[in-house]
């Protein structure tokens, strides 16, 4: 939450338009509607991709036994919906002794939507990087057989590659795959000051849709590091960078940065 003294409608002036590449909240109490009302700016809200999951059908075809697995590796709560959606469709009864290793404390929280949460048996990195939650795996990775789900369009060689390098015993089944939304029509014709992407596949999808996009003068904000890794790969500047250890969430770096440009 933002603090009660600054709620002041305070504008500025280089700041109108931000644009969040994710749905709008279902809440009108989200953190980001007082932060355009702090900060007197607008906010548009579109998600830039959107999953799909794929049948049972098609993991089978994977030859990936979930129940020879004692280890799994989330990067995202979509990884976590679709990985208990195809247990639950193929009837794999989850060990309640399987560890559960996750990017971020907010993703790992997100367990609590289908398991009985402990804390002996769900990890997280400190600061949202790869490498804090490589620190944690590293502690418990020895007789552990990891499951790495991911996106049929998308992984993280960086993950993948730790594993192999460590002799880790792992696999990285598909999942759901990552479709590209109508980027077009939120694009053309708004101009936004500040462009915030949540997964490595909204960048893509805005550079496939727009492929003559330019920046300019655009603030780009990426949340986590492999976002971040792909606004620079693709010749875009990045300007906002979450989690962080005094911004932990995307709002925050948003705080951190307009009150920053509010003192210039």
């Amino acid at each position: 939450m933002l603090k009660n003294e600054a709620k002041k409608g305070i504008t500025v002036p280089a700041i109108k338009k931000i644009l969040i590449t994710q749905p709008r909240p279902d809440s009108d109490k989200s953190p980001y509607f007082e932060l355009g009302k702090k900060y007197g700016v607008s906010l548009d809200f579109h998600p830039f991709i959107r999953l799909e999951g794929v049948s049972a059908k098609e993991f089978r075809k994977q030859k990936v036994d979930i129940s020879l697995f004692s280890a799994v590796i989330f990067t995202s709560r979509n990884a976590i919906d679709h990985f208990f959606r195809i247990c639950e469709e193929l009837k794999v009864a989850v060990s309640q002794d399987t560890k559960y290793f996750c990017i971020t404390e907010a993703v790992a929280l997100y367990l609590q939507k289908f398991i009985l949460y402990r804390k002996r048996k769900v990890f997280y990195g400190a600061d949202g990087s790869n490498k804090s939650m490589f620190d944690v795996v590293n502690k418990h990775k020895e007789n552990e057989r990891f499951l790495y789900p991911v996106s049929e369009n998308q992984q993280d060689n960086e993950i993948i590659n730790w594993l192999k390098s460590h002799k880790c015993e792992y696999a990285t089944p598909f999942m759901y795959r990552t479709i590209a939304n109508d980027v077009e029509k939120v694009m053309v014709g708004h101009e936004y000051d500040i462009i915030c992407f949540f997964t490595p596949s909204g960048v893509k999808s805005l550079m496939d849709k727009c492929p003559g996009y330019k920046q300019n003068g655009t603030r780009i904000g990426a949340f986590g590091n492999n976002t971040g890794k792909a606004v620079e790969d693709a010749g875009l500047r990045l300007d906002i960078k979450a989690p962080q250890p005094q911004t932990p969430s995307m709002v925050a770096a948003l705080e951190q940065y307009l009150s920053a440009e509010l003192k210039k």
